[in-house]
């Protein structure tokens, strides 16, 4: 993707100068003219600044980004503002760059002649499809500023559970990984020095102590080596994870991990529930709700699930009997379903749902961070005092027997 800048003369005879991404400059003239421009000048520019602003960390489009930009553009169409302008001020004020950058070009497909469906379908980085098609939604529905309030509403739930649910595990993660750095810097540097201190005075030891100098002499003359297999290991699952096959294979294995697993699945869960639920009460069908929320629940084994109810769906099936063929989804789900099918009412049904499990993923993980603490100071105490038994016992004999 290139970015050039062009002067060109609008239908009204005013000169316009501005900059547009695309592949190549055939492309970039054909974008410019769909717009009504006549243009006079056109040539690609240099863009490190721009490049070094991107790979700024300051300069990300986060989640939170898109809720206030969803929230604003609401409050702008309750004050009759028009589209164009709405996104013309909202690039005015963006909190980055990067989003400025992506608010002006949606001004600009607004003004070429764009809904603003399309104009953001252009943005997919930023925009998801989810996004996109219920903007659509609301544009044929000619409610757009409560469209933009149900995603800002939406994108903020979901953003909070699973902010929620990522935080829960990094207080262990972190414990854990200070836990094998210090037992690794004890069984390199202090174990060997005890070792060859008892060797030379012959004293003998007990098996827990045999135990751990043993650990700790392969440690000592292989720990160079585990380093390097460690690494290669680490490079092949990162690729295996970013192949299709082995995402669906680290899904399904996250899936089966005992109290976590049921945390993730209660997790997604909730996640398609409230696409669907939002998508069905905006007007969007059914078999499109499917197919959208296989994109972005962000979990391939649900997103397998997802894409085959969807052909189940497009073959005549109802979708709670597409659900039923999944073990994935929970009996009460297509119980639920099914009930929503026969009342009309599929929106609410999934919307009841999508608060049911988003309050029993917080209460999943409210449980396992007070199980978590508890649990890591006994393994933490057990490991320090193997340690500490190994080493101390050993000196407490020498020291007698003097």
């Amino acid at each position: 993707m290139a970015i050039f800048a062009y002067k060109a003369i609008d239908p009204t005879g005013v000169q316009r100068e501005g900059t547009i991404d695309a592949v190549n400059i055939d492309l970039a003239i054909g974008a410019i003219q769909r717009r009504g421009l006549v243009i006079s000048s056109i040539e690609p520019v240099e863009d490190k600044g721009r490049l070094s602003s991107r790979l700024s960390i300051f300069d990300r489009i986060k989640n939170a980004d898109i809720v206030m930009v969803s929230r604003q553009i609401t409050t702008l169409f309750e004050a009759q503002v028009s589209a164009l302008r709405a996104f013309r001020l909202l690039a005015s004020e963006a909190r980055t760059p990067k989003l400025a950058e992506k608010l002006s070009a949606v001004a600009n497909d607004i003004q070429g002649g764009s809904s603003i469906s399309s104009a953001l379908s252009r943005q997919s980085d930023v925009f998801s499809p989810f996004y996109v098609n219920m903007v659509r939604a609301g544009e044929e529905s000619g409610k757009l500023d409560e469209t933009f309030a149900f995603l800002a509403d939406y994108l903020d739930r979901n953003y909070e559970i699973t902010q929620k649910a990522r935080n829960a595990l990094i207080y262990p993660a972190f414990i854990f990984f200070t836990f094998i750095v210090v037992m690794v810097l004890m069984l390199t540097l202090v174990i060997p020095r005890l070792a060859s201190m008892l060797e030379e005075v012959g004293q003998s030891v007990p098996i827990y102590t045999r135990i751990v100098v043993a650990i700790s002499s392969f440690l000592s003359d292989y720990l160079l080596l585990l380093i390097i297999l460690f690494g290669i290991a680490s490079v092949f699952m990162y690729r295996y994870g970013k192949s299709e096959r082995g995402m669906l294979f680290l899904s399904r294995a996250r899936l089966q991990i005992p109290h976590l697993g049921s945390i993730y699945k209660k997790l997604f869960l909730s996640r398609v529930s409230d696409n669907l639920s939002t998508m069905l009460k905006s007007g969007i069908q059914v078999l499109r709700g499917l197919e959208i929320t296989s994109t972005v629940v962000d979990d391939p084994t649900y997103q397998r699930v997802l894409a085959e109810a969807a052909n189940d769906v497009k073959a005549g099936l109802p979708m709670s009997e597409a659900f039923r063929k999944h073990p994935e989804m929970p009996g009460i789900v297509v119980a639920m379903i099914k009930i929503g099918e026969e009342t009309g009412n599929m929106g609410m049904i999934l919307e009841t749902m999508a608060r049911f499990y988003r309050r029993e993923v917080n209460n999943a993980i409210d449980t396992l961070v007070s199980l978590i603490e508890p649990i890591m100071i006994v393994v933490l105490a057990l490991g320090v005092a193997i340690l500490l038994a190994s080493v101390l016992v050993p000196i407490y004999n020498l020291a007698s027997g003097l």
